[in-house]
């Protein structure tokens, strides 16, 4: 059951004062409430009071077993520290004595002798000169014959001779650990130096048992309650022992814990050397106490019987709930219905309508239950087919599917409903009457009415349309839709669609023959979803039978249903490509024109630059027909001339054949093209306009420069314009002959996510106006008085004709300009190998 407040139902009708009652009724009040909890919250209280209580008492026990575990290992560690100052002021009282010459080798080791005896910990002592040998020394009889040094034996490397440097070096006492080895105990080192007059003479070197020192330094009353162990820098015990681990199934409980220990550095050995102990359990602590136990026991039966008076409480709460909703669910569900419900007895009258019934028809319950036919919500122009229904209805006769009828509210309005009828009987099986369940269909009705004439709209929307649209289902020749301009052009069958579909080269799946020897889909799994989010795919056709260029634009799409097919959309562009193909054939002559008009411009320096060759042909020949009469030639000298001679009849013959093919018109002929080879090709018809112009040329072409898929005859065509217009800007800005220089640059580019290769002519004249600017590519527009307007319309056009773009802008020297810049770029063609072996550099004329 939900605990909402009936305020939170949904509030957009009145509710009912029956739907209140019974909301009440359903809803626990605070009282249950508080009943059903209150016995768990006892519990939780009185177990959370218990382990709180144990804990605490649990936690003061464990503080004070670490103080009293701290005060003990620091007693134990000052009695160590005692120890070790006692020995190492002795070691440094004979090192004194030593330094005085009032002891001697024989005297030294009388002195270790009694030390040894005296104190159980110390195991030698040694007396090391400067020179690392042993001079004398004593060694407790416990020792090993291994471990003990002769006189005269030089100190052995390793740690020991390391401190023995860093006593050297520091003068002062230095303690220290050497690596115990497999046969021998834990040793403490000792380390004093020896001065003879301010210099170093050696050391006294003792060496401690850790284990003495821990047996004899610590006092009994802390080893008896302590496990003491002397422990490494590294942790590891030396000396001593620790309390044994405890088992690992009993650490997470909460009295497992770990045993009180405390440790500290021994002083003055450092860090090296620290000295822990560890509290033995000695007694069961709290844990283990009767009071404990009594205690648990009371806890645990106390709990157990609040516990057991809640889940009974909370069992009649149950059961009263449960009680209740049964009580109340039928007429609950009965009137939270949308729909209407009716009950009828055998002979017409009406014996049950709930709550959706009356809201329905505006009539009460009170007024309703116990009337006759004629009821009151019956229309008066409806009431003897109505009356006729009911007949039907109490007769059995009964429409399994319902039927539609119209019915009057009290106010008057009329709606449209449906009635579904079934018998009913009561809990022995007999029939009492008849159920009625009443629908308000009015909205469905208008919807229904609204989507058929929205369909109609649709359908008049898709005949008038002057492009044919057609569906068809993949892989069946089967149409499913197709307009009137459709059936105009292709009639009422399929062919149509799949031949725009085939000519358009959009996938079609074909239909499974039956020949296949596998009963398989026949789009094998192809991702319907997939398709039905891809983009369309448009293409542009030609159908002979129709003669007509056709716009195609397919996609695909689930059909009503469930199949998947595709919609092909048709569009007549007939009249678009004769426009284009004549504007192609317009553009193709401005083309020739623009060169034939250029060409026409350079006759008078292409006469000039021709004259050249010819005269020195000339003279050639003049030359040889006089030495040759005089006989005053040779036959070496002739070849030489007549070499001379062809080579200027070559010049000239390329200057025609340059000029010919750059005039004659031709169809664009893309092929893989050499940018040097068109740069070098444009710039030599270029170069006698500019020299006729008093203008220097240079050029830049990088290095290894991929080739381009383009028509060179149409690039070259550009490069000349460029190199032209801006030969002519500078003659009009008057430049003087310093200033009159024009550059070529051909480098790669990357423009976005493509490489591109760039061209560009920078010019010394006046620049652009921002008039000119806007308008600099616009037909027939020109700055010159003799010029078409035509040159850099159609130098973009071609350009763009190589999905290139092209571009100018002015050149500043501070706030003055300074010349212009035309550049454009062609994409890199497909994979194709830059030149090898070509350098760049720079060339000026």
């Amino acid at each position: 059951m939900q605990d909402s407040p009936a305020s939170e139902l949904p509030s957009e009708e009145p509710i009912p004062d029956w739907w209140r009652h019974w909301w009440r009724r359903q809803t626990p009040t605070r009282q249950d409430r508080f009943a059903m909890l209150a016995p768990l919250a006892a519990v939780v209280l009185f177990l959370a009071a218990i382990i709180s209580a144990f804990w605490y008492l649990r936690l003061e026990e464990m503080d004070r077993e670490q103080e009293a575990v701290r005060r003990d290992v620091e007693y134990a560690q000052q009695r160590l520290r005692l120890r070790l100052l006692e020995r190492q002021e002795q070691l440094m009282r004979i090192a004194r004595d030593i330094s005085n010459k009032e002891v001697d080798a024989e005297e030294f080791v009388v002195r270790s002798e009694s030390m040894l005896a005296q104190y159980p910990e110390l195991l030698m002592l040694t007396w090391i000169d400067e020179r690392r040998r042993v001079k004398a020394g004593y060694a407790a009889p416990s020792l090993s014959s291994n471990q003990t040094r002769n006189k005269g034996e030089v100190l052995r490397p390793g740690e020991t001779e390391t401190i023995y440097s860093l006593a050297r070096d520091l003068q002062q006492p230095v303690y220290s650990q050497p690596v115990a080895g497999p046969d021998s105990s834990g040793l403490l080192q000792l380390h004093v130096p020896l001065a003879d007059q301010g210099k170093f003479a050696g050391i006294i070197l003792g060496e401690y048992s850790i284990d003495g020192l821990l047996r004899y330094g610590v006092p009994a009353e802390v080893s008896a309650k302590y496990a003491v162990a002397l422990l490494d820098a590294k942790g590891r015990i030396i000396a001593g022992n620790s309390v044994p681990p405890r088992n690992p199934a009993t650490q997470f409980l909460p009295w497992a814990a770990q045993p009180n220990e405390y440790e500290v550095p021994v002083s003055p050995v450092g860090n090296g050397l620290l000295v822990r102990a560890q509290a033995y359990r000695t007694g069961l602590g709290v844990i283990g106490s009767g009071l404990f136990w009594l205690v648990g026991a009371l806890s645990a039966m106390t709990a157990w019987m609040l516990i057991a008076n809640w889940r009974h409480t909370r069992r009649r709460m149950q059961a009263q709930q449960a009680l209740m909703a049964e009580t109340n669910f039928r007429r609950a569900m009965e009137n939270s219905m949308l729909t209407g419900m009716r009950a009828l007895d055998m002979h017409g009258r009406i014996t049950y309508v709930n709550a959706a019934f009356c809201q329905m028809t505006g009539w009460s319950e009170a007024e309703l239950v116990g009337r006759t036919p004629p009821f009151p919500y019956w229309p008066e122009e409806d009431r003897e087919l109505l009356a006729a229904r009911l007949d039907d209805e109490l007769k059995g006769r009964t429409i399994q599917g319902g039927f539609q009828v119209r019915v009057k509210r009290k106010e008057g309005s009329l709606f449209d409903a449906r009635l579904y009828v079934s018998p009913l009987v009561d809990a022995k099986g007999h029939q009492t009457g008849w159920m009625t369940s009443m629908t308000d269909i009015t909205e469905p009705t208008r919807i229904r009415e609204q989507l058929q004439a929205s369909h109609e709209r649709f359908t008049t929307v898709l005949e008038a349309l002057d492009a044919s649209v057609s569906v068809a289902p993949l892989g069946s020749e089967e149409l499913l839709f197709a307009n009137k301009l459709y059936r105009l052009w292709f009639g009422g069958r399929a062919g149509g669609h799949l031949q725009m579909v085939a000519q358009a080269g959009t996938s079609e799946h074909p239909a499974a023959t039956q020949d296949s020897l596998d009963n398989v889909d026949s789009l094998v799994g192809l991702p319907t979803n997939t398709l039905m989010t891809a983009a369309s795919e448009n293409a542009e056709i030609f159908v002979p039978e129709l003669g007509k260029w056709l716009e195609v634009r397919s996609r695909y799409l689930n059909w009503v249903d469930g199949r998947l097919a595709q919609m092909v959309i048709a569009t007549d562009i007939t009249s678009r490509r004769v426009a284009e193909e004549l504007a192609a054939a317009q553009a193709e002559r401005a083309q020739s024109a623009s060169r034939l008009i250029t060409m026409g411009e350079m006759a008078s320096s292409v006469a000039h630059e021709l004259n050249q060759p010819l005269t020195a042909i000339s003279n050639y020949c003049n030359g040889l027909m006089s030495r040759i009469k005089g006989r005053q030639i040779s036959e070496e000298d002739m070849l030489a001339a007549l070499d001379k001679t062809a080579r200027q009849a070559q010049r000239a013959g390329q200057i025609i054949q340059r000029i010919r093919s750059f005039v004659k018109r031709s169809e664009p002929n893309r092929t893989l093209s050499d940018v040097s080879v068109m740069v070098s090709e444009a710039m030599e018809l270029a170069d006698i306009e500019l020299r006729r112009r008093n203008v220097r040329m240079s050029h830049y072409v990088a290095a290894r420069l991929p080739h381009l898929m383009v028509d060179p005859i149409l690039i070259e065509q550009v490069l000349i314009n460029l190199l032209r217009n801006a030969a002519e800007a500078i003659e009009q800005a008057g430049r003087p002959p310093g200033r009159r220089s024009v550059e070529l640059r051909v480098v790669p580019k990357q423009e976005g996510v493509q490489s591109v290769v760039e061209f560009s002519v920078l010019d010394s004249g006046a620049g652009l106006a921002p008039e000119v600017m806007e308008r600099l590519y616009e037909a027939f527009f020109s700055t010159k008085a003799e010029g078409m307007g035509i040159g850099l319309n159609l130098c973009r056009t071609i350009v763009e004709s190589h999905h290139g773009r092209m571009q100018a802008e002015n050149i500043y020297n501070g706030s003055e300009v300074s010349g212009c810049r035309f550049s454009f770029w062609i994409p890199v063609s497909g994979a194709t190998n830059p030149i090898v072996g070509k350098d760049a550099g720079v060339t000026t004329i």
